[in-house]
């Protein structure tokens, strides 16, 4: 573990483990006959000592101790001093344990726990802990134990912080002391300690400090970890930030269907709605709560007489978001309508808290234009197919006076001057240890020195672009990455989706490189979906979708021939109407969890992925959110669907379609695609005009 390999284990190990195994299933056997009869004697708790001395991982009989604890104090005296022997008796039983194994988890919870109960003296404790942080100085249980004597004895973070110097200066490879300073740090900066305020000058003596690891011991991770830590306190803003929105400030929204007549009305602020409504999104830099009419003011006569209701984009039904979504009305209205502005204030009455417990301090204000025109042709009508094949697309040719599809909300978070110090120090800090770590590389081959400098490179980017407005290492941060698949086989994974990220960023982060990947779909005149701009990020071998912030405008996505193995995300572009999924690696329904947030889907292609491949649902694993057997359902209406069909079978399946409104779905490809499952898609999806580029009656 961190960089020590394992030993194998000796000959004479083996007959151990033999004479081990028999004395425990021997002591075993009294021990479950006493805890299930509830025998608490001396010579069951006898008993229990010996059987935790053989095998100190064994949790239920740390239980059994407890329960033994207690049956004894209901039967003394309330002497204090019997108090006392009983659960000193605990402790030495515990460290009787620990000589065993000092890294059982049970043995240090069971230690706890009599401490907490505030009959011992703790002035043994630490002593106990110098004594074993000397036998391993990296064990975190020790650590995690320390930290909580630490808060008993009301001894100061200060004074543990000291100790993790001291225990570094002698080892520069004691990650667990590396870990506990990050905590200690992390506590003092957020509340702003004497002596450790600015942080811009705490941290600064945080790289000197580290600097003097990775430059002694390059192969050691310990000091990498902390490292990673210390770059991410630089780069993070601990208030939230808004992003972006949809619609984008001061632009001119059109709610209509496409017309063939006008040629000037731009892709980008086009959307077309059957419903009445648009949504209003906006994206925050982190998850946030307590958004609502109160802490976002919307200022327009198309929600007059309405109080707004904002909706998290969960997939895991979560009430924090980075993006929440609500819905503006606009009237019926005729070829000569007016135009109805919209001002959206953020943050100027406070009460948007982050999940981390900082509040918006950032106020805000954004304003867009919504011009409606009658729809002339609804949504659907004309019964054709979307096809995805090449020749159905032609790049899209643009106008200077187009809006920009990448304009970021960065710049309208109004900044004091503090805040501006801030940014500059950060800047300057991540330019000069981005020259640090290319010196240090141009002498060394090291993985995660490889890995540091990509992420060091990212922060400046990231730092950078919202006035830069491009990425200035983002070709030698892929240039890393690649290196790193081929250095470190084992987490190619990773690497590859830090690889997609970084492209992702790249695309995004200018017009004219994002243009390259914008298409007109058909002849460009006319849509199934009212829009006939595409955007095309297929064949890119994406793992991993990112720069959502970017790309909410879009209204057809084309994502096939990648390696998606989830699509973690998309829940944020709420204008989806056609989505292609096609020919990637996702393994099952649980990958497709977004789509249930995506309620103007109409086309969506799923078609030659890995879906029932495989017999257990690996994406439960790679998703943060995987679908459930506990889905809330209205058994009754869903009754004459599913008669026919065990439930059971598609059940992920009915809960990502069963709220959408498709016309059009491709699943071929997909072990799970027999006809059953397409019948029973038939049935729940009520919409479908198409399945399998056939025609439904």
């Amino acid at each position: 573990m961190h960089g020590r390999p394992r030993k194998d284990p000796k000959p004479e190990d083996a007959a151990a483990s033999v004479a081990k195994a028999e004395k425990l299933r021997s002591l075993q056997s009294q021990f479950l006959s006493n805890h299930h009869n509830k025998i608490y004697t001396n010579e069951a708790l006898e008993v229990n000592t010996k059987l935790l001395e053989v095998n100190p991982e064994y949790y239920t009989a740390w239980n059994f101790r407890k329960l033994a604890v207690e049956h004894r104090l209901s039967q003394s005296d309330s002497d204090p001093d019997s108090i006392k022997s009983i659960f000193s008796e605990e402790l030495k039983v515990v460290e009787s344990a620990l000589k065993q194994n000092f890294k059982s988890y049970g043995a240090w919870h069971h230690r706890k726990w009599v401490l907490s109960k505030g009959h011992s003296s703790i002035d043994h404790e630490m002593r106990l802990l110098d004594r074993y942080q000397k036998l391993d100085p990296r064990n975190f249980h020790a650590w995690n134990y320390r930290r909580f004597v630490a808060a008993l004895m009301n001894r100061s973070e200060v004074d543990e912080l000291r100790y993790t110097t001291d225990m570094i200066n002698s080892n520069f490879s004691n990650y667990s002391a590396w870990h506990n300073r990050s905590i200690l740090l992390s506590n003092l900066l957020q509340r702003k300690v004497q002596g450790f305020f600015p942080k811009e000058l705490v941290l600064n003596e945080e790289y000197e400090l580290v600097h003097q690891a990775l430059f002694t011991d390059p192969d050691d991770q310990s000091g990498w970890f902390y490292y990673l830590w210390l770059l991410d306190q630089t780069v993070k803003a601990d208030a939230p930030l808004l992003v972006s929105s949809w619609p984008a400030r001061d632009s001119l929204i059109i709610l209509e269907d496409q017309c063939l007549d006008d040629r000037a009305l731009s892709p980008f602020n086009t959307f077309h709605s059957d419903s009445g409504t648009f949504p209003l999104i906006v994206y925050f830099n982190q998850a946030v709560e307590g958004v609502n009419s109160s802490t976002i003011s919307v200022e327009s006569v198309l929600n007059a007489n309405s109080e707004l209701n904002w909706k998290p984009l969960s997939t895991n039904n979560s009430q924090t978001a980075q993006v929440w979504v609500t819905y503006l009305n606009y009237p019926k209205v005729d070829v000569h309508s007016e135009a109805y502005p919209v001002e959206v204030s953020i943050g100027h009455s406070g009460g948007i808290i982050s999940s981390s417990g900082f509040h918006y301090s950032h106020p805000s204000r954004f304003a867009f234009k919504v011009f409606a025109r009658p729809v002339k042709t609804p949504i659907g009508h004309g019964g054709e197919i979307i096809s995805w094949q090449d020749g159905n697309f032609a790049l899209y040719e643009t106008s200077p006076e187009e809006p920009n599809p990448t304009i970021s909300l960065d710049q309208l978070n109004s900044k004091d001057d503090n805040e501006k110090t801030s940014s500059e120090w950060r800047a300057e800090t991540i330019a000069n240890e981005i020259a640090l770590f290319q010196e240090l590389l141009s002498e060394i081959s090291c993985k995660i020195g490889k890995l540091t400098l990509a992420r060091l490179l990212k922060a400046h980017d990231t730092l950078l672009s919202p006035c830069a407005n491009k990425m200035v290492y983002s070709e030698e941060v892929i240039k890393l990455y690649s290196d790193l698949r081929v250095l470190d086989p084992p987490h190619s994974q990773f690497y590859k989706d830090e690889h997609s990220l970084t492209l992702l960023q790249q695309i995004t982060s200018t017009r004219e490189s994002l243009l390259r990947y914008c298409f007109l779909h058909g002849d460009g005149t006319s849509s199934f979906i009212g829009n006939s701009m595409c955007l095309r990020l297929n064949n890119l071998s994406l793992s991993r979708m990112g720069s959502i912030e970017r790309l909410l405008w879009v209204q057809m996505l084309d994502l096939s021939h990648n390696e998606l193995r989830s699509i973690e995300g998309l829940e944020a572009m709420q204008l989806l109407s056609c989505l292609n999924l096609s020919n990637n690696k996702l393994s099952g329904f649980t990958a497709l969890g977004p789509l249930r947030l995506l309620k103007l889907l109409k086309v969506l292609d799923i078609s030659c992925n890995q879906i029932g491949s495989h017999s257990i649902d690996t994406t439960r694993y790679l998703c943060s959110s995987p679908l459930c057997h506990t889905e809330e359902m209205d058994w009754g209406r869903d009754e004459t669907v599913t008669a026919d069909v065990n439930l059971a079978n598609y059940w992920e399946a009915f809960v990502i379609f069963r709220g959408l409104s498709l016309t059009q779905l491709d699943i071929a490809g997909n072990a799970v695609a027999d006809e059953k499952l397409k019948s029973f898609l038939v049935k729940i999806v009520p919409t479908l005009k198409w399945l399998d580029g056939g025609e439904l009656h």
